[in-house]
């Protein structure tokens, strides 16, 4: 409908109809985008998936997963490295399904470059770091502390991103026939709603308060409908916001609406 139209709009630009993608950038996307939403499915502490598509929108979108935002004003450590999972699980579905990669998880990497360094540089999840915060300042020249702090944030944050590539690399190992049949559907139809990810994958394993809020959704929540916010110009998992640091979940009714593939 309308709505939907425009949310989609919003979300990932105008639909681009005369935009010819190769066969094989086609299939590169599905199952990026495939990885994407598998990953989010089976961690607990991701916000519930809307919708999946692999139509070409704006000026490098060649696809993009819809959330359900998080409406909560705080995040967990535990939901800061599920979304740093999810947004991971495009490129490493690349390499397990396809053997490749490609230049398609840019966006992705920057975002979870951005909320690995955040736990530990800003909100203080680093044991090794301790109960520290340096907030980025684009006025100041110098860095607020030592050379010998800067090499315990960066150490810090390739273990936290490398543990989060371990573990979902296991987890999408795990669920390749989830992938390829997922992938499989969305080189067929190009848009999979709500209703045809739980026909595929089953039931979200997890019955989170989002995932209620989720249900509401499908059956006319109307609060739901535009109701989330960009007001601090966070970041769930897709959307930049400025100087803000991200959140796990501030865009209305798209937290993950990646551009995937900004080639």
């Amino acid at each position: 409908d309308d709505f939907t139209a425009a949310v989609d709009r919003v979300i990932g630009g105008l639909e681009k109809k005369n935009k010819v993608v190769s066969k094989e950038e086609r299939r590169t996307v599905a199952y990026h985008e495939a990885g994407h939403a598998v990953a989010g499915w089976f961690l607990e502490h991701t916000e519930p998936l809307l919708k999946v598509s692999i139509v070409p929108r704006g000026t490098a979108a060649l696809g993009f997963a819809q959330y359900l935002p998080n409406e909560n004003l705080l995040s967990t450590r535990e939901q800061m490295n599920d979304m740093i999972c999810m947004a991971l699980g495009g490129r490493i579905a690349e390499q397990v399904m396809l053997g490749k990669i490609s230049t398609g998880a840019q966006n992705d990497l920057e975002r979870v470059t951005k909320m690995a360094y955040s736990q530990v540089a800003v909100y203080g999840f680093s044991e090794r770091l301790g109960l520290l915060s340096f907030p980025p300042n684009q006025q100041e020249l110098t860095k607020p502390y030592s050379d010998e702090t800067a090499k315990i944030i960066d150490e810090e944050v390739r273990k936290l991103v490398d543990d989060a590539y371990e573990r979902t690399l296991k987890l999408l190992e795990d669920q390749k026939s989830t992938v390829e049949a997922l992938a499989q559907a969305l080189l067929e139809k190009e848009v999979l709603q709500v209703e045809d990810l739980t026909a595929i994958m089953g039931p979200r394993p997890f019955q989170t308060e989002n995932q209620t809020n989720l249900k509401r959704l499908m059956h006319g929540g109307s609060d739901y409908l535009g109701g989330g916010s960009d007001e601090d110009g966070g970041e769930g998992a897709g959307a930049s916001g400025g100087d803000e640091e991200p959140r796990a979940g501030d865009v209305a009714l798209a937290a993950a609406a990646t551009p995937v593939s900004q080639r």
